[in-house]
């Protein structure tokens, strides 16, 4: 990871412990696992079928985990892209029936990003803890914590291993915005939107560092880090058929 870091890094809090009616709401930026659309770094060394199918399945743990944390009334769904078309996909559909679905919308990611935070933050009036799909093995507590944190700052980041960023936490809405000057998916994206958060006003704590999958190396470590989960199973498949 490269660039300077201006925030503060907490320890774990995994001694607190809260629940689905913890004031804050759960949002998971999603692109539906359509092949040929899905996980293309993946489908280009397991084909698009089977990437898609790993998507779909990390997407199902990541509504688990959010769930978990904040229960289904309390979580939002930003989805871009044909769920009827997807991998799994009326099981992802009727998952989210309890959920609230918000279209992205703007132009590129990092504009429905803060799109996303924005809608988000005025429907719920309550602080947001955005993941994506790529990390299947998060769960609860790592949510949790990122509450936890919320309650004495204005943002948490969590860094992902290749200069991403896996969640953003955000008390207000209003920083988001900040977000539509980051370039994404680069070594530096996590340091640039810390930066962006502090330039805005924003107080910004780091939590835990995740990895999260783009590659075979990514997934075949995050699938031994979730035993028992949906990846897992999905990624097991795969390389059986390696």
């Amino acid at each position: 990871m490269t660039g300077h870091r201006t925030g503060r890094r907490a320890g774990h809090t995994t001694g607190h412990t809260t629940g689905p009616g913890l004031g804050a709401v759960a949002l998971v930026m999603a692109k539906a696992p359509v092949p040929g659309q899905a996980k293309t770094r993946l489908a280009a060394r397991v084909g698009p079928e089977a990437a898609a199918d790993v998507a779909a399945a990390a997407l199902l743990d990541t509504l688990d985990a959010c769930e978990s944390a904040f229960g289904a009334a309390g979580s939002h769904l930003a989805l871009t892209g044909d769920l009827a078309a997807a991998a799994r996909g009326d099981e992802i559909i009727s998952r989210l029936r309890a959920w609230t679905v918000h279209q992205q919308r703007g132009a590129g990611f990092a504009a429905r990003l803060a799109n996303a935070h924005q809608d988000v933050g005025r429907h719920a009036d309550a602080p947001v803890v955005q993941v994506g799909m790529d990390t299947p093995h998060v769960n609860g507590a790592h949510l949790r914590e990122v509450v936890v944190l919320l309650e004495g700052t204005d943002a948490v980041l969590g860094p992902a291993l290749d200069g991403g960023w896996w969640v953003l936490g955000l008390r207000n809405h209003a920083p988001a915005a900040a977000l539509t000057g980051v370039p994404m998916s680069t070594e530096s994206t996590c340091a640039e939107t810390e930066a962006a958060l502090a330039a805005a006003g924003a107080a910004v704590v780091l939590t835990r560092s995740l990895r999260d999958v783009d590659t075979v190396e990514d997934a075949a470590a995050v699938a031994g880090e979730a035993p028992g989960s949906r990846f897992a199973e999905a990624w097991s498949s795969v390389e059986a058929r390696r």
